[in-house]
């Protein structure tokens, strides 16, 4: 007797546990929505490089070129809370490398660069155009956003759960039943990549630049239950 219920015991124990009926019972879908608007706003990578014998005059002649760039992006209306330092840099100029001799350091180059907000696109050519002309000699490229990115956001929600939604619908009549109460919602967002949209190249200011436009993405993955 002993020997037959240690074999029942060690045969129930070898059994999986059975799942709950309900976490089999259900859909799982994941719906996404874009929403593509126009930029008002754009930022801008610039600065200036500069070299000299010593690290002193290298750094001398940057600040100074620097702040003429300045007050001219002051002067074309930039207000100080949109501009800001990214990165400072100041390296000696190694040579001798190419020609296989020992290498020394010829003079030094400083490197000063600004982030810069624009919050009128009708002016970020002509931001450009004397940024430049003051000394700028580095760009590093141009994003474009949005001041208030949050009604687009959920516009771009909305959609997501809208093709969530059919999606479920879709696999729920393939598979002959009917979806149920919602059972879990997660999500995820983020921009979608720059769309190019050019301008007339007659009121294009001094720099020609195309804003395009940018795509606000939402991702919404949703767990349906189904009915019974």
């Amino acid at each position: 007797m002993r020997v037959l219920n240690a074999l029942l015991l060690s045969a129930a124990l070898a059994l999986p546990l059975a799942a709950p009926a309900v976490a089999d019972n259900v859909i799982t879908v994941t719906g996404e929505g874009t929403v593509q608007v126009t930029p008002d706003m754009a930022t801008i990578a610039l600065g200036v490089t500069t070299d000299g014998a010593s690290a002193a005059e290298a750094m001398a002649a940057n600040s100074k070129a620097l702040q003429a760039v300045i007050d001219r992006l002051k002067s074309a209306g930039i207000e100080d809370r949109d501009l800001q330092t990214s990165n400072l840099s100041l390296n000696p100029n190694w040579v001798g490398y190419d020609a296989g001799q020992t290498p020394k350091i010829a003079g030094y180059v400083a490197s000063n660069m600004l982030s810069v907000r624009v919050r009128e696109l009708d002016k970020l050519g002509s931001v450009l155009d004397a940024s430049i002309t003051d000394g700028a000699n580095t760009l590093n490229g141009i994003t474009f956003d949005l001041a208030s990115p949050r009604p687009v956001q959920d516009e771009a929600r909305k959609a997501a759960v809208a093709d969530a939604k059919a999606r479920a619908e879709l696999l729920a009549a393939a598979a002959g039943v009917k979806l149920g109460k919602i059972e879990a919602i997660s999500e995820a967002a983020g921009y979608g990549a720059p769309m190019p949209m050019f301008r007339d190249e007659k009121s294009a200011a001094a720099v020609p630049v195309a804003s395009g436009q940018i795509g606000m993405t939402a991702s919404v993955t949703i767990t349906y239950q189904i009915a019974e």
